[in-house]
Parts: C-alpha cells; sequence; structure tokens
C-alpha cells in the first residue's frame, strides 16, 4: 500500500521560504507523476487547489499561476520523494499542502478528484 509523509511546514513571515518534503514509501513509481495541492481554510478536500505538479519517469513540471516563479517542484528518484521549494511567500499561500501520486497521470493533471494516493498534508502559515 502507497503511503506519503510530507513534512517541512510551519509558520513563517511574508517573503520568508519553507522547503516541503513528500517521502513515498510502499511503492516505487517509474511511471506517472507526483503533485502538491493545497487547501485553504474552509474549502473542502474537493476543492483542493492544484499548486505544482512534476513527472516521475520524464522530464516535466508544471505550476498553477498563482506560484510560478516562487515555487519549485523537484524529485530525488532514489529516495522516491518529492520537494516543494517556496520561495517569497506570501500570506494568501497559507493552507494546509498535501502530496500527491498517481501511476497514470501526468504533471498539469489539475484535478485533486482524480489523484489517488494522499499524504496527510502539512500546514504552512505565511504572516503579514
Amino acid at each position: 500500500q502507497v503511503q506519503l509523509v510530507e513534512s517541512g511546514g510551519g509558520l513563517v513571515p511574508a517573503e520568508g521560504s519553507l522547503r516541503l518534503s513528500c517521502s513515498v514509501t510502499g511503492r516505487t513509481f517509474t511511471t506517472g507523476a507526483a503533485a502538491w495541492f493545497r487547501q485553504a481554510p474552509g474549502k473542502t478536500r474537493e476543492e483542493r487547489e492544484f499548486v505544482a505538479g512534476i513527472n516521475w519517469g520524464s522530464r516535466g513540471t508544471y505550476y498553477s499561476k498563482s506560484v510560478r516563479g516562487r515555487f519549485t517542484i523537484s524529485k530525488d528518484i532514489p529516495k522516491n520523494a518529492v520537494f516543494l521549494q517556496m520561495n517569497n511567500l506570501k500570506p494568501e499561500d497559507t493552507a494546509t499542502y498535501y502530496c500527491a501520486v498517481d501511476d497514470l497521470l501526468n504533471y498539469a493533471d489539475t484535478n485533486a478528484a482524480a489523484w489517488r494516493s494522499w499524504g496527510q498534508g502539512t500546514q504552512v502559515t505565511v504572516s503579514s
């Protein structure tokens, strides 16, 4: 069974940086993709916002317009891990961040309902 564990969240002032990590166990992915989503307070699971995606077995990344140029998604295949470097954070980035993986999707699949494996989330709070 695939398990995902996120870490790296916390409280940071505006314009600060954080690096989120997602460790994937139970299966090694060579196809498909991984992605980061976020869920703001008051939003449902179905309303999770796509942040960034990356393919496992090929090059390719995709970012939402709201984070492009500030966030960078990367992967470490031997460690079966995915990362999200977040720079120049803004108060509107405050949310619970979730990692998702799926062997049938690609990095530009922005619909949260399509992703089958999820972590428990890590809280990111950006103070103004």
